[in-house]
């Protein structure tokens, strides 16, 4: 018997992927808002136009939020997840608060990545940058090579955090692998 050939993820057509106030964790207005923004970057440095980036983060207590409804926009209740698409230049951006830490862990926005010639979603992290001590203790930073670790975290802003998330070459972000998850496979890798 021939194998089928893989697929890749997309395109993605606009029913029900994006929805009404995906980027918005927190109304823009809200006290503590930030911007966490980046482009999605291909290898040769250029936006990619057509992805989509997922945003799953932990409150301001450090808290995960585990009740459904994540797609509630009320105003008020906090569900620690987005969607949205990039824009024709590749850039997406979510108006959130800043995460606690989780167990002693430095605080981090979760990130999945959806876009055209990935054979499956790309998962990764953005740390907050600031607290070097906590930064160093993190179990999954201190695994990674120094060299690494800075493709993880955020470049702090007046308004947020930018975050350029690039899918290969150099300066490529560093993807996760979650069990139950088949791996990331590309080429040189």
């Amino acid at each position: 018997m021939i194998a089928t050939p893989g697929q890749t993820v997309g395109p993605f057509f606009g029913y029900a992927l994006p929805f009404p106030g995906g980027e918005l964790l927190v109304p823009t207005s809200h006290p503590r808002a930030v911007r966490l923004h980046g482009t999605v970057r291909d290898g040769n440095g250029d936006g990619i136009p057509d992805a989509l980036v997922e945003l799953w983060q932990a409150d301001e207590a450090g808290r995960v939020v585990q009740a459904p409804g994540s797609l509630q926009r009320d105003g008020y209740t906090f569900t620690g997840f987005g969607r949205t698409p990039v824009d024709a230049t590749g850039d997406y951006s979510f108006t959130t608060l800043v995460p606690g830490a989780e167990d002693g862990r430095a605080p981090f926005f979760a990130i999945t990545v959806f876009a055209r010639g990935l054979l499956n979603r790309l998962f990764t992290r953005a740390y907050l940058p600031g607290d070097a001590d906590l930064l160093a203790a993190d179990p999954l930073l201190a695994s990674l090579p120094a060299e690494r670790r800075d493709t993880l975290v955020a470049t702090p802003e007046p308004d947020g955090f930018r975050f350029d998330i690039v899918l290969q070459g150099d300066g490529e972000t560093v993807f996760l692998h979650y069990p139950g998850e088949r791996p990331r496979r590309s080429p040189g890798h």
